[in-house]
């Protein structure tokens, strides 16, 4: 668009007035906000804090946290190595080597050999659970991401599909989960390091 385009509106910043330029208005716009959250909280009943970790804080139902990667009615990990995915992120964080589906696998042609997604890189914009096209990459609602190393905030195959196992019962997959009779990973799909596991599965509140 050019600067002499008919259509190009200019917005004009509005004129403040003698007692608009001192900002005590805004101020004391500000204080009175502060005042109704003390008033709530002291009187109402409405405290804005959790005694965590004691008490776990249950984000709203759009929170998106920590990916997870989900399996199918038979256990196998759903993605097939489409790079969808990789190819949304704004944030490149996703990193995905696709193999040759073992000649069983009649459903698919392809599947992650290796599928890595960078936790500290992520911006948890949801793009990447957007663009797939078999519901194989959802954020969760866990939201106590912790390491001690970037390397730890390094999520691979195993500890995304260690997710799944730890929230598909607080938060069900889009699409439906596999059976209840589903067994749990073994030991090659354990978590190789310090991060989510499924013993701590009990501890995670339901999303409201």
């Amino acid at each position: 668009m050019k600067l002499d385009d008919p259509n190009l509106k200019r917005l004009e910043p509005p004129k403040l007035t003698l007692f608009e330029k001192t900002y005590l208005p805004q101020i004391l716009g500000g204080l009175v906000v502060t005042g109704r959250h003390i008033l709530g909280a002291a009187v109402g009943g409405k405290a804005i804090t959790v005694q965590y970790p004691e008490e776990q804080h249950v984000p709203s139902a759009n929170y998106r946290g920590v990916h997870r990667l989900n399996k199918d009615e038979q256990g196998r990990v759903k993605c097939v190595a489409c790079m969808l995915c990789a190819t949304a992120c704004p944030a490149h964080c996703i990193d995905i080597v696709g193999a040759t589906a073992p000649p069983e696998w009649e459903d698919r042609e392809k599947y992650p050999e290796s599928f890595v997604i960078d936790e500290l890189r992520c911006i948890y914009c949801g793009m990447c659970e957007e663009a797939c096209p078999v519901d194989a990459i959802e954020l969760t609602g866990l939201y106590d991401l912790t390491g001690l190393s970037r390397e730890e905030m390094i999520y691979d195959k195993t500890k995304l599909l260690s997710v799944f196992d730890m929230t598909k019962d607080a938060e069900p997959m889009q699409s439906g989960n596999p059976p209840a009779t589903l067994a749990l990973p073994t030991s090659p799909l354990e978590p190789e390091g310090p991060g989510p596991r499924p013993s701590s599965s009990a501890g995670i509140p339901p999303r409201s």
